[in-house]
């Protein structure tokens, strides 16, 4: 039988860690939301509301049906972690809004799930802000757009390479490289990315 090729096993092994990493992301979710006493999928909704939002606005940060954003209204509400109010704008309008419970609720898990996170423990903040560069570059290209943040963390990337090549010094947009020979290297694609139009 023929072998992978580089290329091909790289990228079975991603799937494996991306795998592995998903699994350790869910596990810590539900560990959290056990200790606190709110379901799992409140945990995402608990995140996003920052500030009032349309219960539609919220259905559409989390990806999820009408009526599952009724369900954790009503959770959070019975919860005492959320109200519902009249928007000012149109009354027709239902915003979601965190109370005093809920924000200081969102702050202890926030602090506690974050705090847990391996990419918190192993990488320092420089490689922090590449890996969230290159997540957001997968995201883009599955989605077909690229995310403002990336498009000018490249544009500011791109420039600072320019800088560097004229013999300037590099800025903190581009993380320096790490660990053995290309690993945390940034390429030369997401350096250079320009939003596509």
């Amino acid at each position: 039988m023929g072998t992978r090729s580089r290329a091909d096993q790289l990228d079975s092994e991603l799937v494996d860690a991306m795998g592995e990493l998903i699994v350790q992301l869910i596990a810590r979710g539900e560990q959290i939301a056990q200790r606190f006493g709110v379901p799992v999928f409140c945990l995402k909704a608990l995140h996003v509301l920052d500030s009032a939002m349309a219960m539609r606005d919220l259905g559409r940060q989390m990806h999820c049906d009408p009526s599952f954003v009724t369900a954790i209204a009503d959770m959070l509400e019975k919860r005492g972690l959320a109200r519902r109010e009249a928007s000012t704008a149109d009354r027709r309008i239902k915003n979601l809004v965190l109370t005093r419970e809920g924000v200081g609720l969102r702050g202890k898990l926030e602090r506690e799930f974050v705090a847990g996170m391996p990419w918190r423990n192993a990488l320092d903040e420089d490689e922090r802000a590449c890996l969230l560069g290159l997540i957001r570059k997968m995201i883009s290209a599955g989605s077909g757009a690229v995310p403002a943040a990336a498009s000018s963390a490249a544009s500011a990337a791109g420039s600072s390479t320019a800088s560097a090549a004229a013999g300037g010094a590099t800025s903190p947009a581009t993380p320096p490289t790490t660990g053995g020979e290309r690993a945390g290297e940034v390429s030369e694609t997401l350096i250079t990315a320009q939003p596509a139009g």
